[in-house]
């Protein structure tokens, strides 16, 4: 077989060389071992090479000879002649002389169907040739490592590591592979996620791999090793550079993931990517669950700036100028004030802070948000941002526990018939939530030395809160409409009828009013029989009961059997379970729960779900059903009753805790009740 190398070449020395040059080079590449795997096989094929280039060579005549034919050749390729139990000794040859791809291409065939060829030399032939290849992909992947070609280099190296793995050969050599792979994924990641918006299948392999990082150290702040060399620190900053080429998406996807280690560092920046997403993309929904995360930080760092820029995002400006009190960070305050010069609180520099700092320091962290041009004028406006915001809950309220908290199950809870302890009850602060509507107004709440001398709040629209000028004063326009002379009407709260005392009595009376009508006209009834009316003689009408006393029409409505309402018991019982477990768990969607639920449980249950979401807790469930029975009480409604076995496990922010954990098993009562052609579950009872 013809190899694509010169004499020259293996010796490595250049056409000019001298007679001394030429044995020295000989016994240089002589005395050079190549790695202590290769058999003696091996070593001795590369010697022969070796020994014909040098014997080729040595005599000046056939010297001669040889350098003219290489002339002759021009451009084109040498070619040398081996015999095929030689190939270890060319492949070992070309490896030293950096020709990787050449070896790759030249030694796969006999990884197969010429294997038997290379083994009548030796029986170690074939793992002479994976050893090679092997180096050979590895040697390849570093030098492709250096020319920045990171994912070219990560299939070079995989490719030896698959080879050694599938034959099962050279443990050292695998690690010394994975090793790289290890050191290479940082640059790979890199790469991936730099690539074009369009690109989702590399950007989506970019994320794995940092996903697989992040679990190798434990978290984004974790302190294990993940063998790419880089410490706590340098991690810290390649994720800060990785930022700027992720989308908001991205983002949000990857440290919502942290946040649930916990990690302090994830919890923050997936509130960063919740915030300009929910700002951005006209979604309240995620700036509030920006602002919940918020909370969870605020005994470790200074994060009320943030949450003042949440607060104003939903209309809440009480709570965005009583976190402005409580900031410490200084230049932004004294920006905040100096463009609220004139105005009564300290909203109007809130608002111009809040555009420029999510336009200028967040949004260039996101790659689908860096050129976005977002205004708080376009936010409000919004119809999906208006109607959000009009009936968002209140922020006050004290949020419930999470389900399982204190020893209890699910059925504990205000989702069912069982009377709610005080820690299952909601109460309401007095702080108002306003919703931004179309007409709404914003109620800005006087801060620091204004609240003191007891300034009175005044009323901006949306539209008018979003028209700060860049220069921090109010427009012409806007300052006439608002007029800061005239007088704000106070309002006052009034106390609200007891409607439940009032419906009680009525009903209590009209009660009263049907018992006494019943009673009356029995009482008539019965002296109406002594004492008159005629009386019924002669002999009765032939009726019999087995049959009609009038021919009744063929109905054509079969009755219900009891088999079927007990399958629909089953599965709808089931289907509860299922939604459960997901409104439940780790993704808490809430909005499941309207496939199965019907009021007021369905409200109940997604305050549940809301409030565990705040709190960063979900559980997953094991559970039985048995002694399922069902009960047909009409065309639309059957009750079921069921012994059900639960076991509910408790996560907060992705770690077990026990003290919310539970295990109960009781008797569950059903009412369930047919709408739109669809069985939901109207109420529970625990029995």
């Amino acid at each position: 077989m013809q190899i694509p190398l010169d004499y020259y070449r293996i010796l490595g020395l250049p056409m000019q060389a001298t007679a001394e040059q030429l044995e020295q080079a000989h016994r240089d590449r002589t005395l050079q071992l190549p790695r202590r795997e290769y058999s003696e096989f091996a070593i001795q094929s590369r010697k022969q090479l070796i020994d014909a280039a040098y014997v080729a060579l040595k005599d000046s005549g056939t010297r001669q000879v040889y350098d003219a034919q290489l002339l002759a050749a021009g451009a084109e390729p040498a070619l040398i002649e081996i015999y095929e139990q030689q190939l270890i000794g060319a492949l070992l040859v070309l490896l030293e002389l950096g020709e990787y791809e050449l070896v790759i291409r030249l030694g796969r065939p006999y990884l197969t169907s010429g294997a038997s060829a290379l083994e009548g030399g030796d029986e170690h032939a074939l793992a002479d040739v994976v050893l090679t290849i092997g180096l050979a992909c590895l040697e390849l992947g570093r030098e492709q490592w250096q020319q920045h070609q990171y994912e070219n280099a990560a299939e070079s190296l995989e490719t030896g590591q698959e080879l050694m793995l599938r034959e099962n050969l050279f443990p050292e050599m695998q690690a010394e592979i994975h090793a790289d792979l290890d050191r290479l994924k940082p640059y790979r990641i890199l790469e991936l996620v730099a690539r074009p918006l369009a690109d989702k299948a590399a950007r989506q392999q970019g994320v794995a791999l940092l996903k697989s990082m992040l679990e190798a150290r434990g978290g984004i702040d974790g302190a294990n090793d993940d063998a790419s060399g880089l410490s706590v620190e340098d991690f810290l900053r390649f994720v800060q550079q990785l930022r700027s080429y992720l989308t908001s998406a991205e983002q949000q996807d990857i440290f919502e993931g942290e946040a649930q280690r916990p990690s302090s560092v994830g919890v923050y920046l997936s509130v960063y990517a919740l915030l300009a997403r929910g700002f951005a993309k006209h979604q309240p929904k995620l700036v509030r669950q920006a602002k919940q995360r918020l909370s969870l930080l605020t005994e470790r760092q200074d994060v009320y700036l943030e949450q003042a820029v949440c607060a104003v995002l939903l209309g809440q400006t009480e709570e965005a100028t009583y976190a402005l009190e409580r900031s410490h960070e200084n230049e932004p305050i004294a920006f905040i004030r100096e463009h609220s010069a004139g105005a009564p609180d300290l909203l109007p520099g809130l608002c111009l802070y809040t555009e420029r700092w999510l336009q200028q320091d967040v949004f260039p962290f996101f790659r689908d948000l860096d050129q976005s041009n977002v205004t708080l004028k376009d936010y409000f406006a919004n119809a999906q941002v208006q109607a959000y915001l009009e009936s968002m809950p209140p922020e006050d309220a004290v949020p419930q526990p999470p389900i399982g908290r204190f020893g209890t199950s699910d059925y504990g809870g205000s989702g069912y018939s069982r009377v709610p302890t005080d820690y299952e009850r909601p109460s309401f602060g007095s702080a108002p939530s306003v919703g931004v509507g179309t007409a709404a107004t914003v109620g800005l709440g006087a801060a620091g030395a204004a609240a003191t001398a007891g300034s009175r709040p005044t009323a901006y629209t949306a539209e008018e809160v979003s028209n700060l000028s860049p220069d921090g004063q109010l427009d012409d326009e806007l300052t006439a409409s608002v007029g800061f002379d005239e007088p704000v009407v106070k309002t006052r709260r009034r106390s609200s009828p007891k409607w439940g005392r009032l419906a009680l009595v009525l009903l209590l009376a009209l009660g009263g009013l049907i018992v006494l009508g019943f009673m009356m006209s029995q009482l008539l009834s019965l002296f109406g029989g002594l004492f008159g009316g005629p009386k019924i003689k002669g002999d009765p009408l032939d009726i019999d009961v087995t049959r009609p006393a009038i021919e009744l029409p063929t109905a054509d409505i079969q009755p219900t059997a009891t088999g079927d309402v007990q399958v629909i018991a089953e599965e709808t019982i089931e289907k509860w379970y299922e939604i459960k477990s997901e409104a439940m768990g780790p993704q808490w969607n809430v909005d499941a729960l309207a496939d199965i639920l019907l009021e007021p449980t369905l409200a109940q249950w997604v305050a549940k779900v809301e409030s565990n979401q705040r709190e960063g807790v979900h559980l997953e469930y094991e559970q039985s059903i048995q002694n399922l029975t069902a009960e047909e009480l009409g065309d639309d409604q059957i009750q079921v009753t069921a012994d059900v076995s639960e076991t509910g496990n408790a996560y907060q922010f992705g770690e077990y805790n026990g003290a919310f954990s539970y295990e109960d098993q009781l008797t569950v009562e059903y009412s369930l009740r047919k709408e739109d052609d669809k069985w939901m579950i109207e109420s529970f009872a625990v029995q």
